[in-house]
């Protein structure tokens, strides 16, 4: 079953998402993560985030997750607020 890491950030100005919107669709994912798809959802009046990241296997999920734990805090889209991981009961798209 695939699995998905969700991390809820806080204080993300407009100005941050643009960055990160230009500086993902024009990087590559770092070494090593296995990650299927990524999705960041944006709250512009609250100023907050979520980041969800899906993995196909338990593997990929606890690499995934101890690059992304290391990542330098310059790099996420604000102040991270907790991370949690899901199964994927359900994908499709409508």
């Amino acid at each position: 079953m695939a699995l998905a890491r969700v991390v809820s950030f806080e204080g993300v100005t407009q100005e941050r998402i643009e960055e990160l919107r230009k500086m993902i669709k024009e990087g590559e994912q770092p070494e090593g993560m296995d990650a299927t798809e990524m999705m960041v959802l944006y709250d512009a009046g609250g100023q907050k985030s979520l980041a969800i990241v899906f993995f196909d296997s338990e593997d990929a999920y606890a690499r995934g997750d101890e690059i992304l734990n290391a990542m330098p805090t310059g790099d996420t889209p604000g102040q991270r607020t907790s991370v949690s991981k899901y199964e994927v009961a359900l994908r499709t798209s409508v």
